[in-house]
């Protein structure tokens, strides 16, 4: 009779024990699945340069990081132009018109703005995915234009190479016409 109530406790025991652990496994399961369909994202860029003068143009090394994969996740690119006037166009050569969205189709890439006037310059870039609701990156850069008479007169001589328009131009570290030699 002992050995028998020992089996009936036991098998209570291992009963309530298994009720137990499937009520838990019951009630902690959702049957709808969650998939994550928008990740948070920003766009990384080189520095750039700040003081440009008329026709030069500047180069923006972009590149997308998104923090989380979603196979179905596209994103845009549209710019805005508050102060002054130039061109915006893509590494593959079309030209962004300022308020419409275009395709944004790699994570590395390239943006040249080219400066049309003498007047202070800002644009806006706008990043966004198609996420619910959706995100939006922005960068903002600003350029003082300069002329090419003040560039020459900012430079102080501290370098023997300045920029002048797109090409790298050397000057003489040293003015020879002020070098006394000693005999």
């Amino acid at each position: 009779m002992k050995k028998r109530n020992r089996l009936n406790s036991l098998a209570v025991i291992f009963s309530a024990m298994l009720v137990a652990l499937m009520a838990v496994a019951l009630v902690s399961c959702d049957n709808e699945l969650d998939v994550q369909q928008g990740y948070p994202f920003t766009v990384e860029t080189m520095p750039v340069a700040t003081r440009i003068i008329k026709g030069e143009t500047v180069e923006i090394r972009c590149e997308l990081k998104r923090e989380g994969r979603f196979s179905d996740a596209r994103y845009t690119i549209r710019y805005f132009q508050p102060d002054g006037k130039g061109t915006l166009r893509m590494d593959d050569g079309m030209v962004l018109l300022p308020n419409d969205r275009y395709p944004l189709d790699r994570e590395v890439f390239r943006l040249y703005y080219t400066s049309e006037c003498e007047d202070r310059q800002t644009i806006d870039i706008y990043f966004e995915d198609n996420s619910e609701p959706a995100q939006l990156f922005q960068l903002t850069f600003d350029f003082n234009n300069e002329t090419e008479d003040e560039e020459a007169e900012e430079d102080d001589g501290k370098t023997g190479f300045h920029w002048g328009g797109d090409t790298l131009v050397a000057k003489p570290l040293l003015d020879i016409d002020t070098i006394a030699i000693c005999e």
